[in-house]
């Protein structure tokens, strides 16, 4: 079986060099300047179209741009697999961008370079059977089980909604302490050093990723309402308090 991945960015590399390990890898990017992993092979658009399966690993907001532009050019036989870190805008474009033919799989990996740095064993992938593809979801669910990974089947308006909570707020909380530039300091407790995790891991992404996040998921609107609800709640119960006597 012959794997594509389309798109070599921080998360495409990284992605590219886990499936190398067991299968044949072709990658391709349309910057010239973006290097291939050892062991993966790196070709330029048509042929990476003409793999069984098909991996894009680009950004949301350049998601829709990319499917209209190759959305015919891909093999009717290749399984076409997205990455996005959303699920129901990309499983829209997908349905209305590809042949009636190909098989369609949503998928998020739930971590990246910096969460796996000390292995990917026990981290979460979401899957979801799109279009023609129960054969194919069988055994790509199978492979991920067998290489570590935590599979959750999850509907793509569910997934949103979760992961605006959890994923989406975690990032914006990431991008908030990075502004008030907080730094390590010698009395740090553990919840602070914590906080810092957060800042790191979330900044090492590229900002596109965050913006997309907050404005392609049709859940973190609702999240961030609610967040700055609670911190101005917390606020007005500190004031209403009465100041402490001297």
């Amino acid at each position: 079986m012959e794997i594509g991945i389309y798109g070599l960015g921080r998360f495409g590399f990284f992605w590219a060099d886990i499936l190398s390990n067991h299968f044949k890898v072709k990658g391709y990017s349309r910057n010239p300047l973006r290097n291939a992993p050892a062991g993966v092979e790196r070709v330029d658009e048509d042929e990476v179209l003409k793999t069984d399966t098909l991996f894009l690993c680009v950004s949301i907001s350049s998601f829709a741009g990319v499917l209209k532009r190759i959305g015919g050019k891909i093999d009717q036989g290749t399984v076409v697999i997205d990455t996005c870190s959303v699920k129901v805008y990309p499983v829209t474009i997908m349905r209305n961008s590809l042949p009636e033919k190909s098989g369609i799989i949503a998928s998020h990996p739930m971590f990246g370079p910096d969460s796996a740095k000390d292995g990917i064993k026990d981290l979460p992938i979401i899957l979801w059977p799109v279009r023609k593809a129960d054969g194919e979801f069988k055994f790509w669910a199978d492979f991920f089980k067998r290489i570590g990974l935590r599979v959750i089947k999850m509907e793509p308006d569910r997934h949103d909604r979760e992961a605006a909570f959890t994923q989406g707020i975690t990032h914006y909380l990431g991008r908030v302490i990075a502004d008030l530039d907080l730094h390590e300091s010698e009395i740090a407790t553990v919840g602070y050093k914590k906080l810092l995790e957060i800042m790191n891991q979330t900044c090492n992404d590229p900002w596109q990723l965050f913006v997309d996040l907050q404005r392609y998921n049709p859940h973190t609107g609702e999240m961030r309402e609610r967040l700055h609800e609670s911190l101005d709640k917390i606020m007005r119960l500190l004031d209403d308090r009465q100041r402490p006597e001297l």
